[in-house]
């Protein structure tokens, strides 16, 4: 069995920060709206039969007048191209286009060489062995891919710095690496629709016959996020080379860190016609039923980005705003939801840095604007914390110019804040930084001392624990782990946010 299947996300479209209830913003979606993201991975190149496959949906969407979201592995755009499919590639074209690694499960697979490479190295090289692809598929299908999914369950955290530097800006796939309680979510500075909740409700079993049943349950979905004024998500996608064949074609191959050379590569075994056909009908009969529904809209990759908008970035923070972002940092730091924007863990360490800083430097208050988030720690904290220390005021103001410079440079919060000689987490640093915040806000002065006490990292609970059921991938070599990778994942919660709709 696949290790990913059809799935569906039933999203609360608003989030509390901890402890507190939903605050609606005045521009959040249309009332009732469902929205549908429709995924295609599109991988399988060695079956040419499943080049026709992918014809066969893309061109039965356009019919239906559907548009959706077809990740394409690098190596299945080359291959398409050797093989002269113009009328595939312009099929596909007519839809979004994703990206889905250079590859997928030719060893060794994204998570395979993260594993043990550090933040830097491992962005590196992400970059080094998945940028090519992603340039093929933009060059072969005339459009530069929106979102990026990794292959099976082969996530790396690495990979978000890497696709934010080439423009993408939406991680679109499954896997239980991270998450929201299956709600849409900002991590990494990627709008997230991944880890999402009921789609085995709308799989196909064995097969395909189970139309009915689908349509029954998402009718249910329907009419339990309609009633909802904001409504709610349903995450769906297929491989358009399982409606032709009886076993993924990866799993024939490099299953259990098989890895041979390409002479060697074997055809899966096919469906028969009448099979083949009833898979089809499956998603057509699916989706013209999903579209008679009120108040359902499909979107793409970039759509979802448009009605999921981060409207914490480009906008002024006055001195209120910032008052209030201050007293909601507690010793269990996590993400903060206000009016009418989110704001991850790394965002508010920004914005206080940034403002303390201007009081220390004397500097004539400016609007204080997000352009981006920054990244979590490059590496944990690998020191023994220290216990509540009170620092005076003379070196705590050289640290707060320290580490706001740092975060200039960098982009990236640092793994270690030094008052002289004394190191702390950037937790406890967050925290005294809040107080201090606060005070100079309320044009109180800066204190004597600041007392720096251990604080925690709470929207790491978002992140799972390395264990085997996370890399249960068939492609994955036997007792595949990767606790260094996974670590690295937990540091970048800083990064993590809820995402609400700020558009119709």
């Amino acid at each position: 069995m696949r290790l990913k299947s059809c799935l569906i996300v039933a999203a609360v479209l608003g989030f509390a920060a901890l402890g507190r209830e939903p605050v609606w913003a005045a521009t959040e979606a249309a009332p009732g709206r469902v929205y549908v993201v429709l995924w295609f991975d599109t991988e399988d190149y060695i079956l040419p039969e499943s080049d026709d496959a992918a014809k066969r949906v893309a061109e039965m969407l356009t019919r239906l007048g559907v548009r959706a979201t077809f990740k394409v592995v690098g190596e299945k755009a080359r291959t398409l191209e050797r093989r002269g499919r113009s009328d595939v590639i312009a099929a596909v074209a007519r839809h979004e286009i994703g990206y889905h690694s250079n590859t997928h499960s030719q060893h060794p697979t994204p998570a395979e060489y993260e594993a043990t490479l550090d933040w830097p190295t491992g962005v590196l090289e992400f970059d080094s062995r998945e940028r090519p692809g992603f340039d093929d598929v933009r060059r072969v299908f005339g459009q530069a891919p929106t979102c990026y999914g990794q292959p099976g369950s082969s996530w790396a955290p690495q990979a978000y710095a890497a696709l934010q530097k080439w423009g993408v800006k939406v991680y679109l796939d499954e896997g239980s690496q991270v998450g929201l309680d299956g709600r849409p979510f900002w991590y990494g500075g990627l709008l997230n629709i991944f880890n999402t909740k009921e789609g085995s409700t709308l799989h196909p079993n064995p097969d395909w016959s189970n139309v009915a049943e689908a349509r029954a349950r998402f009718q249910a979905i329907h009419r339990e996020m309609s009633s909802r004024p904001e409504g709610g998500v349903v995450s769906l996608y297929f491989h358009p080379c399982e409606f032709i064949h009886r076993e993924f074609w990866d799993g024939v191959n490099f299953a259990r860190g098989a890895n041979p050379p390409r002479e060697e590569w074997k055809r899966p075994p096919m469906k028969t016609r009448e099979e083949s056909d009833r898979a089809f009908r499956y998603l057509e009969d699916l989706v013209a039923y999903m579209k008679t529904l009120p108040n359902t809209a499909f979107l793409t990759a970039s759509d979802a980005l448009r009605v999921f908008a981060d409207t914490a970035q480009g906008r002024s923070y006055s001195g209120e705003e910032l008052a209030r972002i201050a007293a909601r940092v507690t010793p269990e730091i996590s993400f903060q939801v206000h009016d009418d924007f989110t704001l991850a863990p790394s965002e508010v360490f920004e914005l206080l840095s940034r403002q303390v800083a201007a009081v220390v430097r004397n500097e004539t208050p400016a609007p204080l604007r997000l352009e981006g988030t920054l990244y979590g720690p490059a590496s944990a904290f690998d020191r023994e914390e220290a216990k509540a220390t009170d620092i005076p005021w003379s070196q705590f103001s050289r640290t707060v110019i320290d580490v706001a410079d740092y975060q200039g440079r960098h982009h990236q919060m640092p793994s270690t804040v030094f008052f002289g000689s004394l190191p702390v987490t950037p937790e406890s640093y967050l925290v005294a930084l809040a107080q201090v915040s606060a005070r100079l806000l309320a044009h109180q002065g800066p204190p004597a001392s600041v007392q720096v006490a251990p604080a925690h990292l709470a929207a790491g609970r978002y992140v799972a624990d390395d264990a085997p059921e996370l890399w249960g991938w068939v492609i994955f070599p036997p007792g595949f782990r990767a606790p260094k990778l996974m670590g690295l994942a937990r540091l970048q919660a800083w990064t993590l946010k809820p995402a609400r709709p700020s558009s119709p």
